[in-house]
């Protein structure tokens, strides 16, 4: 019954969304920048539209999980993609020379510090300085106290560190970082999770190898990272589970991550709050969360008849 009824949320989450179509993907320049750009639909709000801003995974580029920025655009979120340097796919493949090495090499921490990668956090600096220098961009109004960033594999990496794993990153203007199996081991080994201070909900997946053990280990980037806190893994969910490649999660990946920031860009708690009181989707496996959420008495008596934890059920700290 529980997992039906998640099922239920998720469904009636997506079928809200179907009611709109969210306008095409545009490609414009920002900040000398090849920026791809969803634009929101749905009423303005007073005070403007909330923005998120996604740093693609290495060798990916900006278009590569289009299911996710159209549900963000869907659910009234200015969203922008940039290019990174690396980017070899979509519109940026007709300007590479094939899949460039990493910077340093992914399996050894000790050769990463806040100067690896760093263009990539310029280049979403640069992007956000630029849209929030104007009243509009675009022709929408935007909030620019309503920031969010999103990333998958580095590009989890990225908004990591901007949301405060490199100290030298941090941008108090970024208000919610959701990681997509991101490469968080330079964090655990150098960071500064624990003082992030910035609401993180991370996902991964069961067949995730690289990137997911390293989130839900003890001592790992869940345990380190500062409250309030997320965890959602998929159950037979691989390292490409977040792009366009594969579509067996993407609507549970777009209601986790739209009931995400909107409890914290937004402030509608409804939906996370159902999503992460025990009642999962037959595809979530796994589920941890550090915040006080408002849960239902039923659900929260459930909860505490249910003692110790196992893999498959939820962890509320």
């Amino acid at each position: 019954m529980k997992r039906k009824f998640a099922a239920g949320v998720v469904a009636c989450f997506v079928f809200g969304l179907s009611a709109w179509k969210a306008q095409e993907v545009k490609h414009v320049t920002v900040a000398g920048r090849a920026v791809a750009v969803w634009k929101p639909v749905g009423p303005v709000p007073a005070t403007g539209h909330p923005l998120v801003l996604f740093s693609h995974g290495f060798g990916g580029c900006n278009t590569q999980t289009t299911f996710l920025m159209e549900a963000l655009a869907n659910a009234g979120y200015f969203v922008l993609a940039p290019n990174h340097q690396d980017a070899r796919c979509g519109s940026a493949r007709q300007a590479g020379s094939g899949m460039q090495k990493p910077e340093a090499p992914f399996r050894d921490v000790e050769k990463w510090s806040d100067a690896t990668y760093r263009d990539r956090r310029d280049d979403m600096e640069a992007v956000l300085d630029a849209v929030l220098a104007e009243k509009t961009f675009a022709s929408v109004h935007l909030d620019p106290n309503r920031v969010g960033m999103v990333g998958h594999s580095l590009g989890g990496y990225a908004v990591l560190g901007l949301a405060g794993g490199w100290l030298s990153w941090k941008d108090p203007r970024v208000k919610a970082a959701l990681a997509l199996s991101p490469h968080c081991s330079p964090f655990i080994a150098k960071g500064s999770l624990g003082t992030m201070d910035v609401p993180v909900m991370y996902q991964g997946g069961t067949r995730d190898i690289g990137e997911s053990p390293v989130i839900r280990k003890t001592g790992g980037a869940y345990d380190k990272s500062s409250k309030p806190k997320f965890y959602v893994e998929f159950e037979g969910a691989g390292h490409l589970a977040w792009t366009n490649l594969k579509r067996t999660y993407q609507r549970s990946i777009n209601a986790y991550s739209v009931a995400f920031f909107d409890a914290y860009l937004k402030g509608e708690t409804h939906l996370l709050t159902e999503l992460t009181s025990g009642r999962r989707a037959d595809d979530v496996s796994g589920l941890r969360v550090a915040q006080k959420l408002r849960v239902p008495r039923k659900a929260k008596c459930e909860f505490e008849k249910r003692g110790s934890t196992t893999s498959k059920q939820i962890t509320r700290i």
